[in-house]
């Protein structure tokens, strides 16, 4: 597999009306695909009885380059200069604003073999919903710049962006050994103000163990894209998983899909990280007693599988004031996060406010004691 950072799938997912011939979007009210032009709707190229399901891919074919071509695409970079993120243009696009950072972007023809994705969620919110969940969002930020408020709320294009992830199954069986810790109490005699009390006082026996945990790990989900501060992204979970739909590109009409920008390998390192977490917790439960002390773990990971899947965000970013203010908002639940500015006049007056409270307290305070 090519570990080189790509960046867009090429190709175009543009399907033209059969009614007027413009290009058709994908409809998150309806699940179908409709015209904005004449408000033809028409059903996705493939039903739920002839849709392939979404299967794992083996991880050690794909490590060894071993995939069939079929789950292979060619991929165009188009890079932003800026935040360097990768966004995919129309081919005829040469410069325009990147959807993370609100600078102009400028395109690059470079090409990446690519894994193609295997599922992905769709939207199921439409960009004005989104639109209201991010002014709400941004109304309950108090101190907050007003011009900045004003100008997110004045309806400014929100982009619909799949973001890419990768997500792991594993089968892991671990031999531990530890201690476990259990408490006692002993009874002592201590003098407190001139009289002799007693007292009982925690202790922990300490015995030695070991053991073997066991845990089939299924859809582990690892963020595979750096445009975005990873911690915006994980504060839009949870994700329902469960709805994930086969690929299919009329999901994308309308809308871009960001590749990925961790590759398959290092995606698994974060992966593996949460597994050993979990395991931990599990071997913590299995030694059981107050207190726990692992001393050593030996886990066997096997039959490892994964899925290069896309989930749905809406995303805006302003610039104000020379600065960039990014938002996004979970395209099915409409949970949001991003930038939280400060006003600093805002943010003086609620210091004056509360000194002025306060004197007013001491105040009070001082003439009722007079």
């Amino acid at each position: 597999m090519d570990s080189a950072a790509p960046a867009e799938v090429t190709q175009e997912h543009r399907f033209p009306c059969g009614a007027c011939g413009s290009d058709m979007r994908f409809d998150p009210a309806s699940g179908n695909l409709k015209c904005p032009h004449c408000g033809n709707v028409e059903a996705m190229g493939e039903d739920e009885t002839t849709a392939p399901a979404v299967v794992e891919m083996d991880f050690e074919r794909a490590i060894t380059a071993d995939l069939p071509d079929t789950q292979m695409e060619e991929i165009r970079v188009l890079s932003c200069d800026s935040c360097g993120a990768q966004v995919e243009f129309d081919a005829d696009t040469t410069a325009k604003e990147c959807p993370f950072c609100a600078s102009p972007v400028v395109t690059d023809s470079g090409a990446h073999r690519h894994i193609k994705p295997k599922g992905l969620l769709p939207f199921a919110l439409k960009e004005s919903e989104a639109h209201d969940h991010m002014n709400q969002w941004l109304g309950k930020l108090w101190f907050a710049p007003n011009g900045l408020k004003e100008y997110a709320r004045s309806g400014r294009k929100m982009q619909g962006i799949y973001v890419p992830f990768w997500t792991y199954d594993a089968d892991t069986k671990t031999n531990y050994t530890g201690q476990r810790g259990d408490y006692y109490y002993t009874t002592e005699k201590v003098m407190r103000d001139g009289k002799m009390e007693t007292r009982q006082v925690r202790k922990i026996r300490w015995n030695g163990v070991g053991g073997r945990v066991a845990r089939f790990f299924d859809d582990v989900l690892v963020l595979a894209s750096k445009s975005l501060p990873k911690r915006y992204t994980d504060a839009l979970e949870p994700w329902d998983l469960t709805a994930m739909e086969p690929y299919q590109p009329e999901y994308l009409a309308g809308f871009r899909a960001e590749a990925y920008q961790i590759d398959l390998e290092e995606g698994f390192v974060e992966a593996r990280a949460r597994m050993d977490a979990q395991i931990k917790r599990d071997i913590r439960f299995d030694i059981g007693g107050d207190q726990q002390r692992i001393t050593s773990v030996n886990t066997a990971v096997k039959d490892v599988t994964f899925k290069h899947v896309l989930l749905p965000v809406w995303m805006a970013a302003y610039k104000y004031r020379g600065k960039t203010y990014r938002f996004v908002v979970n395209g099915r639940s409409g949970r949001v996060q991003g930038e939280r500015p400060y006003s600093a006049g805002k943010i003086a007056l609620a210091v004056i406010a509360g000194l002025a409270i306060a004197a007013a307290v001491g105040y009070a305070i001082a003439i009722s004691q007079g």
